[in-house]
């Protein structure tokens, strides 16, 4: 074999290098604005998921941190990556937007095009952005107010068209913790006071994702932003990487400072998030959860169930259910043996009533039972 062979990373290798990436080998003592910005954004279509996936990862995260963010518009709830809601920083907002926007439309065309009737889409964006910058409006008022122009469109249509087609953040209380409030928008640029890059970069936006999920190969990276013909974007960047190869043979890429522990690097209890994007962000999705977990969490998608990390590997769901005076953290073993978490079991029980304290402190009783 040659001597500049890739070198291949097992299984747990790669896992332990997300890990890392994700600091989810050690809660670390860093700014949530820092946090958003390392995670390069964060899957938020629940509206609490964000507070949980920055709770398990900093070290004694306050929630009250991340309103204060949201409010003083340093942090926005937009679709983005894959065309789902994230948390992202103002400037992520504004510089991955336009690099998505193809993404949001074809996605949008795909599922809603069919009403959108006689809409000139430019008149669409322009009217709507007039209508929601006069005041943040729900996607309810935006159809009806659209669809007295085109009568002939379903108003759903038209408000997901001015989604695809003009960068729409949605405004607190949305998000807000242990707060709710209708869905409404207004444009990035209006909220922000800021226009979105003119001249934004994939490069740019390719190297913050190696940071946070690397190493990763070219369709990780594409499964992730929704993106496609991104191989001569890795091409190009090549020379600044690290390469490698996975144990089926595929071609890994990774920024070359970045941590990959050893394989044998203990990996802690985490209860992450609903949607975290550990588990959505790569093509093989096997560093951290297995087919099976895929299978499951796609038949219970309704139910919001967490992930429970042990040994670094989805091993277990989790959901807080409340009473008048009690909250219980149902931990599932779904398809997995019902005792697959018993050498874990007392790491998973400090684990779980940390985040019980956390999550649950309006109740008095905190209880936690298996499934």
């Amino acid at each position: 074999m040659p001597t500049d062979a890739p070198r291949t990373l097992t299984l747990r290798e790669l896992n332990r290098a997300t890990l890392a990436r994700q600091h989810l080998l050690a809660r670390v003592r860093m700014p949530a604005s820092e946090m958003v910005g390392h995670l390069a954004g964060m899957q938020a279509q629940h509206p609490m998921s964000s507070y949980f996936t920055l709770w398990t990862r900093i070290e004694d995260f306050d929630p009250e941190e991340l309103v204060g963010l949201m409010t003083s518009r340093q942090v926005v709830r937009i679709a983005l990556m894959r065309g789902t809601i994230h948390t992202v920083t103002a400037d992520d907002c504004l510089a991955w937007r336009p690099i998505i926007a193809p993404v949001l439309e074809r996605m949008t065309r795909g599922s809603h095009g069919k009403g959108y009737g006689s809409a000139d889409l430019d008149e669409l964006v322009r009217l709507g952005r007039e209508y929601i910058e006069e005041e943040a409006r729900t996607f309810a008022a935006v159809g009806a107010y659209l669809g007295e122009r085109w009568p002939d469109a379903a108003p759903t249509a038209l408000a997901q068209a001015l989604r695809a087609h003009a960068p729409l953040v949605q405004v607190p209380p949305r998000g807000l913790w242990g707060r709710s409030g209708a869905v409404a928008h207004t444009t990035a640029e209006h909220w922000l006071g800021r226009p979105v890059a003119s001249e934004p970069s994939v490069d740019a936006m390719v190297l913050r994702y190696l940071g946070a999920f690397g190493p990763a190969s070219v369709k990780d990276v594409q499964v992730w932003s929704g993106l496609t013909r991104l191989k001569p974007v890795l091409d190009r960047l090549r020379p600044r990487l690290a390469v490698f190869r996975d144990e089926a043979g595929r071609e890994l890429f990774d920024l070359p400072d970045a941590p990959r522990p050893d394989a044998d690097t203990p990996a802690p209890v985490r209860f992450i998030a609903d949607f975290d994007n550990l588990t959505l962000s790569h093509d093989d999705r096997s560093r951290a959860l297995s087919k099976e977990w895929q299978q499951w969490g796609t038949a219970n998608l309704n139910m919001l169930w967490g992930g429970v990390l042990a040994d670094g590997f989805h091993r277990a769901a989790w959901r807080i259910e409340r009473t008048k005076d009690t909250a219980t953290l149902l931990v599932s073993s779904g398809p997995e043996p019902k005792d697959v978490l018993k050498p874990h079991r007392d790491a998973v029980e400090a684990e779980g009533r940390r985040l019980l304290a956390f999550a649950a402190a309006d109740r008095d009783k905190h209880e936690i039972a298996y499934a």
